[in-house]
Parts: structure tokens; sequence; C-alpha cells
């Protein structure tokens, strides 16, 4: 991701966009920041609140749990007059200014939040014109305004966009279209179909693991609310001058395929350290091979997180129970018995007691907004020596298997 990115991001390696600052890792929330009222998570939101809380409300809408109304109030307040979304802002009310580091990820992930929970069309307009009015001259999107565009920002518009309602292929800026910038930045099957999250200074482009998953979710139109799994052959990858949107998927999920092939997850490097499972981007593989193959083969990497990710979310948060509840809702898993792990249960208890929870007793909201919330911090994954990849994030990732 790029500067000023959310948790996640900087947990993982951060190198999405633009160099990311130096990040001291705490166990507990900065004591200059208040947890809001109605945040999900207890750990400092500087980085991540609109992310981890849009992800918490799309995971509990895609498993029929009806959030508290302080919980939905929060994220539509977070929403600049212009239509943007900054990772957090502490003081809501206080108008934006030219100091509110706004961005494309935290706009579009709201954005498909906002659309799962009904009721707020006009916050959702706003955001798309301005996610509209963002849009590069490649028909894709940075992570920052004007930034140059990356896989990962493009796909989650992408997201945006399908989730209000929009035709993807109609946004065109001079031209170009969303999937014309994905496309750009597809490899050949030589190197294994994948694609890159942005070219380097000198134009190359190097094979990464999360901005395949995120291109060929965006690249079928689909988002973290409409994701579910495909019956399509497993197509192998076959170049093209000019593929399609469905070819350059296929060769995506081929690369994907292989890459989780061995040992069942995508893998990630830290600065000084060996390689170590990633938790967050195995996930990420798993909607992307269910979209694109279907179901079966995404089993090998759920299966594998059932059993090695449950220490991982507790330590990470709301977003990552997300993430999993999302990945496993795609694929054919059960959230609610994942590995013996009850994902929403424990995504709920990060937050306000939902109005209504399928399948689970229903409860009112409590209004304390307690519960057995786990600690997050700025850099958790730096903590746990993994990385958390969000799915259609804008974040870059060192180069993957």
């Amino acid at each position: 991701m790029n500067v000023r990115r959310s948790a996640a991001v900087l947990a993982a390696t951060a190198v999405f966009g633009t160099a990311a600052p130096a990040v001291a890792a705490s166990p507990s929330p900065s004591p200059s920041v208040v947890i809001p009222e109605g945040l999900y998570g207890s750990g400092d939101p500087t980085y991540d609140g609109v992310w981890r809380q849009s992800s918490a409300l799309i995971a509990q809408h895609r498993v029929k749990v009806r959030p508290a109304a302080r919980a939905i109030s929060w994220l539509a307040g977070q929403q600049c007059a212009n239509g943007a979304f900054a990772a957090f802002r502490a003081d809501p009310a206080k108008a934006c200014d030219s100091k509110v580091m706004v961005d494309t990820n935290s706009t579009a992930v709201a954005v498909q939040a906002l659309s799962a929970v009904g009721g707020h069309q006009d916050e959702i307009d706003k955001a798309t014109t301005w996610l509209q009015s963002m849009q590069n001259k490649d028909g894709g999107w940075g992570y920052t305004p004007g930034g140059a565009s990356d896989a990962n920002s493009t796909a989650v518009v992408i997201g945006a966009l399908g989730a209000a309602g929009q035709d993807v292929a109609t946004v065109v800026h001079e031209g170009k279209s969303p999937f014309d910038a994905l496309k750009k930045l597809a490899l050949p099957c030589a190197k294994g179909g994948a694609f890159a999250y942005q070219p380097d200074k000198k134009g190359k482009l190097t094979a990464n693991a999360d901005a395949t998953a995120a291109a060929v979710v965006g690249l079928r139109s689909m988002n973290m609310l409409s994701a579910e799994a495909d019956t399509r052959p497993e197509d192998t990858c076959a170049d093209a001058p000019n593929p399609t949107e469905e070819q350059a998927a296929a060769n995506g999920a081929a690369y994907l395929a292989q890459a989780v092939q061995k040992d069942g997850h995508l893998k990630t490097a830290l600065p000084g350290s060996e390689d170590q499972p990633d938790y967050g981007n195995t996930a990420d593989a798993v909607v992307a091979l269910a979209v694109q193959r279907g179901a079966k083969a995404a089993q090998k990497p759920l299966k594998w997180l059932e059993k090695n990710s449950a220490a991982w979310a507790e330590q990470s948060g709301p977003a990552a129970y997300a993430q999993l509840i999302i990945a496993a809702d795609v694929a054919g898993g059960d959230p609610r018995d994942f590995g013996g792990t009850n994902l929403v249960e424990q995504l709920n208890a990060t937050g306000p007691t939902p109005q209504k929870a399928a399948a689970e007793k229903p409860a009112a909201d409590s209004g304390d907004g307690s519960g057995n919330a786990v600690w997050w911090t700025v850099a958790a994954g730096l903590v746990a020596g993994v990385g958390i990849g969000f799915l259609f994030s804008g974040r870059k990732k060192k180069q993957q298997p």
C-alpha cells in the first residue's frame, strides 16, 4: 500500500506503493488515540479504522448478521464532504482539510460496506463520484489521489463501483477502462501469468501474489460482497496480444494455483527473516481461485487456513476475522466452524453487539462495545511475523512465490 496505509499493510512488508513510514509495534492502543464508540477492534485505528470497520460490516452481511446501528453510523460519519474517506478521522465533526489524507482504498471499501447495510445511497453516490474523479489516464487508480495506478487499488475501486450498481466497463478515462489498467499489469505465461502490483521505476513488472488475487477478482467484476465460486474449467495460462478479461483472470488463477500447490499457502519474506506463511494473502488466493476455478480449486489453501490461522486471526483482530469469513463463505467453508473456531462469534466480539445474528442467539446492542475485543496494532503482522494482505486493497507486496 502507499504511505498512510492501514495497519495490515504496514504489518505485511511495508512495500505497497511508495516507501512506507517506519512503524513501531505495540500490543496496546496508543494512549493518544481514544477508541471511538462503535468501532470494531481495540487497537489504534489511525491507519486502518475505516478498513477494519468496513471489512467487519461486509463479513457480517455475508453471514446474515445485522450490525449494531452505532457501528454503521461510525463508518458513515467518517466521510468527508467531498465524498472521500481517510483511513481514520479522530474528530469527524471537524471538516476535512488538506491535512486529512483521503485515499481510494478506504473510500472504496466503505462504499462496499455501506452498500451492504443499505440506507446510505447519498454517501455511496458522493463516494463513487469522488472515486471516478480520481481515475487515472490508464483507467486505473493508485492508493493516493493522483498516484500511479496499482492492481490492488484498481481492483478495490472496481468492487466499489460494482457494489454501487455501476457498469465498470463504461467507467473510462481517455478511452481506458479499469480492466485495461489491470491487464496492463499482467505478466506473460513464461512468468506464470501473474500480475504485478505496479511497474517499478524502470517499468519492469514483478509477479506479486496478492496483486494477482486482487486482479483476478477485479477482472471477474466481483467484490467483497458479490464474490462467489464459479464452476468454469481450470483453464491453463495462454498468452494473447490483447487478452480478454476472462483469459487474463484465468492466467492469474493458474499462477495462484501453482503458488499454493506445494504447501497450501503463500509465503511472505519479511526483511531479515526466513520465509513465513502469509495468512492474509492466502485467504485472498482462496477467494480468487474460487471465483475463477470453483470452490474445489480453493480447498487446499482453505483447509490450510482452517488448521493454522486461529492464532493469527486472534492476534490480528477484526479485519483478519472478516477476511477469513469471506474466504470461507466464498469457497464453501463454514465460518461458524472454521477449524473448530466460530469466526462469526469472534468477529462480533470485537465490536458492539449485533442487532441480529442468524443461526446464533439474537442479542440487543449492549451499547458498551465490549466483549472479547482483541488487540490490534499498527504493526500487528510484524509482531506476529506474518503479513496480512487484505483483499482488493491497494497494498504492494514483495515478490512472492
